[in-house]
């Protein structure tokens, strides 16, 4: 029986930088153009990743960063980055949220898909409550709904492809070099956008958003592929990002006072709760 334990662990560590490293960027779009945030953050976390690469001594594999499913991975984040960055400065950072947090059945399905994995009744509910519970916290409105919230859509399918991507990874190219791999190809595409874009002079206080945020994303990027290489289930580590909504919800009370309602204090009561049956069920099929 495969034991996902260690994966789910690095999944909610990664779920915890990204959604800071969200609310942080969001803060530094106020006053920088999207591709130039993009571009900064991309450089300052390649920055990080190189860094990591020369401490752990993993920059002596730096040749496999350019092999074509690396690529492809990092491709496939670039993409997503930019369609997802785009709407999220665009509309309110909890709808964003919420459309984002479908990935989890999107993933599950192609799990079952592409990578054959059996996933029964019981996980699917408990995936299904989850994102329900995700739709009882955000309480989301007709009007909410506009071509933003497609484009967050588009990029959250790309994120999932991107993950089962992860699977195929070949084992001897460390996790530093596909982080830095990624880290320099979000930040080549948001430099470029940046150029066309036109360049603007940046305050120090959105530059210090953009450096804690690529440190985070660095850390996310990292976290991230350690828990889809650790051979866990992907559609069980899949459900646990909804694990970022709670975080969100502190976010928005500390940054901007807002105070959760009855209705979502029960929508996290069912995220928790669809949570903790999936480990009980993962431990009883050990």
């Amino acid at each position: 029986m495969i034991d996902s334990t260690r994966g789910i662990a690095a999944m909610l560590a990664a779920v915890l930088v990204f959604i800071f490293n969200d609310a942080l960027i969001k803060l530094a779009a106020e006053t920088v153009p999207t591709g130039q945030a993009i571009g900064v953050r991309g450089v300052f976390a390649t920055l990080w990743c190189g860094l990591a690469l020369l401490a752990s001594g993993a920059w002596r594999q730096i040749s496999s960063a350019i092999h074509p499913r690396v690529l492809l991975r990092g491709g496939l984040e670039a993409s997503m980055a930019m369609f997802y960055l785009t709407a999220l400065f665009q509309i309110p950072f909890a709808i964003a949220n919420a459309v984002n947090l479908s990935g989890p059945l999107m993933l599950t399905t192609l799990a079952v898909l592409i990578l054959k994995e059996d996933v029964r009744w019981r996980r699917w509910t408990a995936t299904i409550a989850g994102f329900a519970g995700v739709l009882l916290v955000i309480q989301p409105h007709p009007g909410d709904l506009n071509g933003w919230t497609w484009l967050v859509l588009l990029a959250t399918l790309i994120g999932a492809f991107r993950d089962i991507v992860a699977r195929y990874l070949p084992p001897s190219v460390p996790t530093l070099v596909v982080s830095f791999t990624t880290a320099t190809t979000v930040a080549v595409a948001g430099c470029v956008w940046a150029l066309i874009e036109g360049w603007q002079p940046m305050e120090w206080r959105g530059i210090g958003y953009i450096v804690a945020s690529s440190l985070l994303l660095a850390m996310g990027y990292q976290l991230l592929v350690l828990a889809l290489r650790s051979g866990g289930e992907i559609s069980v580590m899949a459900s646990f990002r909804y694990s970022s909504i709670l975080w969100a919800l502190g976010i928005g009370y500390v940054v901007w006072g807002e105070v959760p309602n009855t209705l979502a204090l029960a929508g996290i009561a069912v995220i928790v709760g669809a949570g903790l049956y999936i480990l009980h069920r993962e431990r009883v099929r050990r």
